[in-house]
């Protein structure tokens, strides 16, 4: 997700024609870089951080860097973030903030603007809900920890700008499994991007075969995989 993306205002409004009917010109997803609260000491902090991203934003499609706040993380730690926020987005990528625990939304999607980020991911319908008003238009809302088929179509229909297929739902992680068949589902109805959480590189494979738009890693599979792999994998929807 560019930040031009932001612009859009897709609904969950049924596709007028099938997705498989495009399957042999599909473009290939792009990269959804997750980054844990810890992300930034163990990097070394935003210096080196930002330059990591940049080094992969030359190597692969990064569309959006996501930056999980801590559960107890106030907007007095917006300087501590935000030259990482402006080295990314000088890249041309979108930064989002989602928090860990139950973060207020309000108080997310205030946090986000303080930090001049491109927007929030909400955890859940209420919480989506809720900061749409806070967030819409001019920044991103994507909707995560969606427990059903409904609660999909339902953030899709309220105007998320993304829904997010993998992520922990009740502090759990959500079966692959189930990863997998709400992305096929989606990709083949549904009109707003959806992410597909990949855990490992052949989660991500078959999450590009699936149809997600966006294949979101953490930043320590980057690492651990390489830059080289991870970008194989998502060049392959072209190829196929």
């Amino acid at each position: 997700m560019s930040r031009s993306d932001k612009s859009r205002s897709d609904t969950s409004h049924t596709r007028e024609s099938s997705r498989a009917a495009k399957e042999t010109a599909r473009p290939a997803p792009r990269l959804f870089l997750v980054l844990p609260p810890q992300a930034v000491i163990e990097a070394g902090g935003p210096g080196p951080l930002a330059q990591m991203v940049g080094d992969l934003a030359a190597h692969v499609d990064l569309a959006c860097v996501l930056l999980h706040l801590a559960a107890d993380e106030s907007e007095a730690g917006v300087p501590r973030f935000r030259p990482l926020v402006r080295a990314v987005q000088e890249g041309g990528t979108a930064f989002l903030v989602a928090q860990d625990g139950d973060g207020n939304p309000v108080r997310l999607a205030g946090f986000a603007a303080a930090l001049e980020a491109d927007g929030a991911q909400l955890d859940g319908l209420a919480a989506l809900q809720t900061a749409l008003p806070k967030l819409h238009p001019d920044r991103i809302a994507g909707a995560a920890g969606l427990a059903s088929r409904h609660d999909a179509m339902t953030a899709g229909e309220l105007g998320a700008n993304y829904v997010m297929f993998g992520d922990v739902e009740d502090g759990r992680l959500t079966p692959f499994e189930q990863v997998l068949e709400r992305v096929e589902w989606w990709a083949q109805l549904f009109e707003p991007p959806c992410v597909g959480y990949a855990r490992s590189l052949e989660e991500a494979k078959v999450l590009v075969a699936a149809g997600a738009d966006f294949i979101a890693v953490e930043v320590g599979l980057v690492g651990a995989v390489g830059v080289s792999a991870l970008a194989a994998v998502l060049a392959a929807a072209e190829i196929g």
